[in-house]
């Protein structure tokens, strides 16, 4: 099995849709309103936003999360909680042997919890 779809709540698709191109990097693939539906691609898997959907957290990789959080901030994004090591990776069952995983935390425009997520090799 693998993941097909991930659907998260959008009272206002036009603000929903302004900021996940802003923090995607691209535009949605695909709009129905109505019903409320929009679409963007993440590498293969939907990122549903509708107006009907509970509340999600959504967490997503990026390569710096110091730069990602300072550029979502100069944007005007809240801040909930800044880059920090949440564990280190003693084996390879949740990501790289001898990486620590950094979360940040953000709201999306509508409200909901954004995780953003960088494993970094540890420091000696």
């Amino acid at each position: 099995m693998r993941i097909v779809q991930i659907a998260q709540r959008a009272d206002d698709l036009t603000r929903a849709a302004e900021f996940y191109t802003m923090l995607l990097g691209c535009p949605p693939t695909a709009t129905y309103d109505p019903p409320g539906l929009l679409f963007f691609d993440l590498d293969g898997v939907r990122l549903l936003l509708e107006q009907a959907a509970p509340p999600a957290t959504l967490y997503l990789a990026v390569d710096d999360i110091e730069a990602a959080v300072s550029r979502l901030r100069d944007a005007g994004v809240q801040v909930v909680s800044e880059p920090h090591v949440i564990f280190g990776h003693e084996d390879d069952t949740l990501g790289p042997t001898g990486t620590d995983e950094w979360q940040a935390f953000v709201n999306d425009s509508e409200g909901n919890l954004v995780g953003l997520v960088e494993q970094r090799a540890r420091a000696s």
